[in-house]
């Protein structure tokens, strides 16, 4: 290692870099001569957490109420991050956009020309491979020799099911609790297709010209964008809440079921 590389993690109100910001962020650089440095700090991001949020991070607005805005430190991160390469988990698709957008809020410089980019979770997936024949090996001790082979392959899924069912003694052992496990949607979306999310206990788009507006408040306004989306072939669920949404009926959340990061499920 040649020059300092720097471990990157945020937390934030949510998962949308254009509008959503940072609520907290951890440094760890590590030098070439192997001594360390951190960096450590929560920020007021100037706008209400999301309920759905603080269930993931546990952050609230009154943690971060005193704390100053990214603007009053961003030149302390820049410096902290001068000559450095910069690592992280699912850096690329979530902290890396999330820091240039708050970067590009200020009066601050901050570049990623030259830096190198390592991704742990990117080498993650790149190594451990998730089919068929990796999960023989790992639920049954078995090659899968006749990978692709479809009549082989309906065989070694049922040997890797009963597997998963006596390795796993929470797993249901009846067929709708595993259809319902397998159809569980994403906390963060509410509908099946993801062109909803939940925030601040409301569906919000989260695609298109109206991404990050309210599904209540476009209903109870013009509703030529929602009557365009019955013509259009998004999934049943959603055409289902826009139908409601027409008629004056608006999904409830009641907050997420699982508490996973939103950066290391989004996407």
């Amino acid at each position: 290692m040649k020059r300092p590389l720097a471990l990157l993690d945020l937390e934030s109100t949510g998962f949308w870099p254009d509008f959503d910001k940072i609520i907290e962020i951890a440094i760890l650089k590590v030098n070439p001569d192997e001594t360390r440095a951190k960096y450590y700090k929560r920020v007021n991001p100037g706008i209400p957490i999301p309920e759905e949020s603080t269930a993931i991070h546990g952050i609230t607005d009154g943690d971060v109420s005193k704390e100053p805005k990214f603007g009053l430190i961003a030149g302390k991160v820049a410096n902290f991050l001068e000559g450095c390469d910069l690592a992280g988990f699912n850096l690329i698709r979530f902290d890396l956009p999330m820091l240039k957008h708050e970067f590009s809020r200020t009066n601050v410089d901050f570049s990623l020309s030259g830096r190198r980019i390592v991704d742990a979770c990117r080498i993650f997936h790149s190594k451990e491979r998730r089919d068929l024949a990796a999960a023989c090996r790992f639920y049954c001790g078995t090659d899968h020799d006749d990978a692709h082979s479809a009549i082989h392959d309906v065989s070694a899924t049922w040997d890797v099911l009963k597997a998963q069912l006596t390795h796993y003694e929470d797993l249901p052992l009846d067929v709708q609790g595993l259809h319902e496990l397998c159809d569980e949607v994403d906390d963060r979306f509410v509908d099946a297709g993801t062109s909803f999310v939940w925030r601040h206990r409301k569906a919000i788009f989260s695609f298109g010209k109206h991404r990050g507006t309210s599904l209540e408040d476009l209903a109870r306004g013009d509703h030529s964008y929602l009557n365009w989306m019955l013509t259009q072939d998004f999934h049943p669920e959603t055409l289902l809440i826009v139908r409601d949404a027409l008629r004056g009926k608006f999904p409830k959340n009641p907050l997420g079921r699982r508490g996973q990061k939103l950066k290391h499920t989004h996407g």
